[in-house]
């Protein structure tokens, strides 16, 4: 889907200024404990299912809406993992945004993992010991996802 459409209408009032965003993403774990990741059309790495709420929309409603929208399984929330600001990020078309992450482990529940959109060139599930190369951003998320510890976050006063 790319942009969402609201954020299309603030840009052209806004134009490329800074914007604070929410952002979710999802660790869906299989019966066999393995992880569902999509390798990204804009990157070329794999990485773990995310996107951005619409307005009003419940941040684990829209982890588990991104997760059908782009690769067909469905799943259910089951927990917050983390919640992160990321570092700024400047876009090609040089649009400036800065998101605040809530990540989630999903259980999946039925549809079979295939590329189900535009945003990925493929879809896959690994299994917690042969993952493919990954990025912090998803290895920090799949490790919070794999352990019973309490939500991650990161305190106040360290940058």
């Amino acid at each position: 889907m790319g942009t969402p459409d609201f954020i299309r209408e603030i840009r052209a009032d806004a134009g490329h200024q800074l914007l604070f965003l929410p952002g979710v993403s999802a660790v869906v774990l299989d019966d066999e404990g393995r992880v569902l990741l999509g390798r990204r059309a804009d990157t070329g790495g794999w990485s773990i299912i995310g996107g951005i709420p619409e307005p009003g929309e419940e941040p684990a409603v829209a982890a588990v809406r991104e997760v059908e929208e782009e690769t067909a399984v469905r799943c259910v929330a089951e927990r917050v993992v983390l919640v992160q600001v990321l570092k700024p990020v400047v876009y090609p078309n040089g649009d400036n945004c800065q998101y605040m992450d809530i990540a989630f482990r999903c259980r999946a529940v039925g549809g079979e993992a295939r590329v189900n959109d535009d945003e990925s060139l493929e879809v896959a599930w690994f299994p917690v010991d042969g993952l493919p190369e990954l990025e912090e951003f998803a290895l920090l998320r799949i490790k919070q996802a794999l352990n019973d510890e309490p939500t991650w976050f990161a305190p106040a006063g360290l940058d």
